[in-house]
């Protein structure tokens, strides 16, 4: 906003006329009238009184916060979209670049307008010095926001573009402003390895990246299953089971976590024969547990070695699980229940 917009929006907020205003300040009504409409601007020596009057910093005053609304963003990053479909990119770049130093302080504003201006380039493919590198000062200033939304957006423009440069050592520099344990870091990690001849460390992060994206599906798929199952929609935790079946098998997680998840849709539709079979497989799996550990798939990651201590601690703890009547009391005088838990039973 212009100086005189920004004394309209703040006098009527105090529901102050204009000629209340004149009076405060001594000047006349026409003089604050000229300032608003933007036909004349207020003597320097009035800024201080205009601000404390209207109860907002110089700065407010002056238009550097750029304190635009959220539709007032979007309307002009709509007239930016058309502008670049109907005419010259010179032209609509001058215009960008107004608005920006208009409100250079508006980090949205300046965030989508250099995300648009670059994807134009890229389409027109537009090679304007100028403007790259006054699009690279924008989101390099971005980077000291207080917002991180905004950070992270404006490194990965940064990383985006000197990757299209194919300096990766320059948008390596860039991912520090993502947080260590963000996925999307660690594909990007992941890419510059890969094209900087440290493959090995390309194919262990990736491989990192698989084994932790299926820890997070199954505990979100497994999430809804349990939720199924309190409510007692047993079709819909049946669909859920299968699904989370596949996951385990196009991740190579092993029998071990089959049966774990077989078993407990089992335990929750009470089949006793469905429970058996898969407590069976549970428990012939249990020295197979860690089998991921030695598939392609991650054959680059290193894993603490599964000891036999712990296995053993292992198979007490599934002894123990079966012995609890709360969840296995449909199992009770079953024989061959007896018999699988006799089988686990401390000496």
């Amino acid at each position: 906003m212009q100086i005189g917009q920004v004394i309209r929006k703040y006098r009527k907020s105090k529901d102050m006329t204009q000629e209340e205003m004149a009076n405060r300040l001594g000047v006349t009504a026409p003089a604050v009238n000229k300032w608003e409409n933007g036909n004349s601007m207020p003597d320097i020596t009035l800024l201080s009184p205009i601000a404390r009057l209207l109860g907002i910093s110089l700065d407010t005053l002056l238009a550097f916060q750029g304190d635009l609304t959220d539709n007032e963003v979007n309307e002009l990053i709509r007239t930016l979209s058309q502008k670049l479909k109907a005419e010259d990119f010179d032209e609509t770049f001058r215009w960008a670049r107004e608005q920006m130093e208009q409100y250079p302080n508006c980090e949205q504003l300046l965030l989508y307008m250099t995300i648009v201006l670059r994807g134009a380039c890229i389409e027109k493919r537009i090679a304007d010095k100028q403007c790259e590198e006054y699009l690279l000062a924008i989101n390099e200033r971005l980077l000291a926001s207080h917002e991180e939304k905004i950070r992270t957006s404006a490194a990965d423009a940064l990383y985006g573009f000197y990757i299209g440069k194919e300096q990766y050592d320059k948008a390596e520099k860039y991912l520090e402003y993502f947080s260590p344990q963000s996925p999307e870091r660690k594909r990007k990690q992941a890419f510059l390895y890969a094209h900087s001849n440290r493959r090995t460390e390309a194919y262990r992060t990736y491989e990192e990246l698989l084994y932790s994206e299926f820890n997070m599906l199954h505990s979100t798929f497994y999430g809804m299953f349990a939720m199924y199952v309190e409510e007692q929609n047993l079709e819909m935790a049946e669909y859920l089971e299968e699904r989370m079946l596949l996951l385990i098998r196009a991740f190579e997680m092993g029998q071990y976590h089959e049966a774990s998840d077989s078993l407990d849709l089992m335990t929750a539709k009470k089949d006793t024969a469905g429970t058996l079979r898969c407590a069976r497989q549970l428990v012939e799996s249990i020295g197979q547990f860690g089998s991921w550990c030695d598939v392609p798939l991650y054959k680059h990651m290193t894993f603490k070695e599964i000891s036999d201590e712990f296995i053993e601690k292992m198979g007490e703890t599934v002894r123990d699980f079966f012995g609890d009547e709360k969840l296995f009391g449909y199992m009770k005088g079953n024989e061959d229940w007896e018999a699988l838990r006799n089988q686990w039973k401390r000496e």
